[in-house]
């Protein structure tokens, strides 16, 4: 719970930090809060595919960072993040259970059919989401300044993502209340 905790407080923070730090601290450096944010997701590398490519990804990104000590590969770590969520959810829509009825059934319900119909809609949507984010996160690592980069992957990309969890929500009250659910 608590390797949990710290590690939405980095994402969360990530952005910040690297704004804050640009002309304050060297990016070789900077790729430290990367390799941190590896570091706490390491515990899932057993349970998950998509956490194994993730974390070697924010090491590749770290490993250019220091190499380089540019900016440009930290800033890419948010289109990872959306990449490797884009994977693990695109990839439960060939499975039996998609992302989000996974997700649902860990509280031990069984569902209608209706119900594992729009779940599965909804992981289409969740997909849709990480396609159109992490463009934009790209497009401003790679032609806007740090500090519009900072702003969107920090705090337009957070209230995009609570608008749509909160936008569902409301559609899955109204799909209970429709199908008896």
């Amino acid at each position: 719970m608590l390797l949990t905790i710290l590690t939405v407080l980095i994402t969360l923070l990530y952005p910040l930090a690297i704004w804050l730090g640009k002309g304050q601290v060297e990016p070789r450096w900077l790729a430290c809060l990367l390799l941190l944010a590896a570091a706490t997701r390491l515990p899932a590398l057993r349970l998950s595919g998509v956490a194994r490519w993730s974390v070697g990804g924010a090491l590749l990104l770290a490993g250019c960072a220091v190499w380089s000590n540019l900016l440009l590969p930290l800033k890419l770590y948010p289109v990872l993040v959306n990449g490797a969520l884009l994977a693990g959810f695109g990839y439960s829509l060939g499975t039996p259970l998609s992302a989000v009825e996974r997700m649902a059934r860990l509280g031990g319900e069984d569902f209608p059919p209706a119900a594992t119909a729009y779940m599965r809609r909804v992981t289409q949507v969740w997909c849709g989401f990480f396609v159109v984010n992490g463009a934009i996160a790209g497009a401003t690592a790679l032609w806007a300044s740090e500090a519009v980069w900072s702003l969107y992957t920090g705090v337009v990309s957070y209230s995009l993502m609570g608008a749509l969890f909160g936008v569902e929500y409301l559609l899955r009250l109204r799909f209970k209340r429709l199908h008896h659910v």
